[in-house]
């Protein structure tokens, strides 16, 4: 599905107007297209680390959510101490 504010590209397009396209990649999003296939997106270096960022957070956000349910599923008397990890490990 193609949204709004994405240009269509061909790869063959792209290869002799590259200067133009990555103009346009500023204001949206740039499909290149392979015998009429999408092949690869292009978008900003900007949109790309705002995105970057916000899977960053999602994935801190869920982890923080699985193990808060770990720890309420979890009996106290299960956790191990540090000493514990420690020796199972062979640290020091």
């Amino acid at each position: 599905m193609v949204k709004e504010n994405t240009a269509l590209v061909g790869l063959s397009e792209f290869r002799t107007k590259a200067e133009e396209i990555l103009k346009v990649m500023d204001r949206s999003t740039v499909v290149i297209e392979q015998r009429h296939r999408p092949r690869a997106v292009l978008l900003s270096i900007d949109r790309y680390e705002r995105m970057e960022a916000l899977l960053d957070w999602v994935e801190d956000q869920l982890l923080g959510l699985l193990a808060k349910d770990r720890q309420k599923r979890t009996p106290h008397k299960a956790y191990l101490s540090l000493e514990e990890v420690e020796r199972r490990l062979k640290v020091h």
